[in-house]
């Protein structure tokens, strides 16, 4: 009923899981992941606490192969599927013997893709494909595969949710909770396309992309981000326009003071001297 890829990005040593299904908030079901540890796909009907006990398992030494295995022994899991991937790449998948056609998986260098009720054969070799050939980072790289897969027939049932959740290959600390990327799609009639639309949206608040956040940021923020794109501009006259647009709206000017000390509002502050 899902499809899924897990893969190491062998560069940074961050790892990630991409998954889509026609369930409601698959986000919540079957990708699980630890920063320093791994990542875990459980899938099909699988026990709910499993991908956590995998991950303890990782997080005690446990080899994924001999982690897969055990888990696979479990009678009661015959409709399971599930893959593990650890910090240093080693990856093992399953699926049960039980689990709804068409359904397998596929490993490869530090990666894995693994679907069940899937549309057609060409689910599964369509994401490898594409996530081989992919350039950019690995969210970018599982968002690939993913459509791939979508674009070669994804679940047979339709299409409801998909989820991308990438973490650090180091432990998390005080400072960095080393999750990198937590994206939801929980309902949606295209929520592959959905996922890439929220992904673009992140990497533009990460990169500080103010022309982009002042089209698509949420309503009540683009007058800010249009204020900031037009000072990284020097376009003194449309900060300007902006910031009065702002004002006059409850609330704002108090809070524009308040922020008079952030680094962002500097270049603006500076314009309007």
């Amino acid at each position: 009923m899902t499809f899924s890829v897990i893969a190491r990005d062998p560069a940074t040593g961050e790892l990630g899981i991409a998954v889509s299904s026609c369930i409601l908030a698959v986000g919540r079901a079957v990708p699980s992941a630890r920063p320093g540890v791994g990542v875990v796909a459980v899938q099909a009907r699988s026990r709910r606490g499993l991908g956590q006990s995998l991950l303890a398992g990782l997080a005690d030494g446990g080899d994924p192969a001999d982690l897969v295995r055990a888990a696979a022994h479990a009678a009661e899991d015959v409709d399971r599927q599930i893959a593990v991937l650890d910090a240093t790449g080693r990856v093992a998948a399953d699926t049960g013997r039980g689990s709804f056609p068409v359904s397998g998986h596929l490993l490869g260098e530090q990666l894995s893709v693994q679907g069940n009720m899937l549309a057609s054969p060409e689910v599964l070799p369509a994401m490898v494909q594409a996530f081989s050939a992919a350039r950019g980072d690995l969210p970018d790289r599982l968002l690939a595969a993913l459509t791939a897969g979508q674009d070669a027939g994804g679940d047979v049932r339709g299409r409801q949710s998909a989820a991308l959740l990438v973490v650090s290959g180091t432990p998390a600390s005080d400072e960095d909770d080393g999750v990198g990327m937590d994206l939801r799609v929980d309902d949606s009639g295209d929520p592959v396309a959905q996922l890439r639309m929220l992904r673009n949206l992140q990497r533009a608040y990460d990169e500080r992309d103010y022309e982009t956040l002042a089209l698509f940021a949420p309503e009540g923020a683009r007058d800010l981000y249009a204020a900031l794109a037009a000072s990284q501009r020097g376009d003194r006259t449309a900060v300007r326009a902006a910031l009065e647009e702002m004002r006059t709206r409850p609330g704002w000017s108090a809070w524009l003071a308040a922020m008079a000390g952030d680094a962002r509002l500097a270049g603006v502050s500076r314009l309007l001297e």
